[in-house]
């Protein structure tokens, strides 16, 4: 798979990275989402200094990243409970059956 270089903008500088062909338009939303993000927490805590900036919301990300992962392995721990409850329901009805 052959790589793209795509501009970029992160705190009014632009920057080339390069790119999985393909995957052009998830790396410039996701620059976007990152840009939006740094701005809002700059207006929210009046934070300027762009380390800081970078370093909080990388923060902020990784946390939401962490409560999805827990959210979704909680769904499918619960997912997994009652494949085996219906399991254990169809067994045991399946074993009250008449026999032919």
């Amino acid at each position: 798979m052959s790589n793209q270089a795509v501009e970029i903008k992160i705190l009014g500088r632009t920057l080339k990275v390069n790119c999985p062909t393909g995957q052009e338009d998830a790396l410039i939303a996701a620059a976007e989402d990152f840009d939006n993000r740094l701005k809002e927490l700059s207006e929210r805590t009046k934070v300027s200094n762009p380390e800081q900036l970078l370093m909080f919301t990388g923060l902020n990300i990784c946390s939401e990243l962490h409560n999805e992962r827990r959210e979704k392995n909680n769904y499918a721990d619960d997912l997994s409970n009652k494949i085996s409850q219906l399991t254990e329901n169809l067994d045991k009805a399946l074993q009250n059956q008449p026999k032919r």
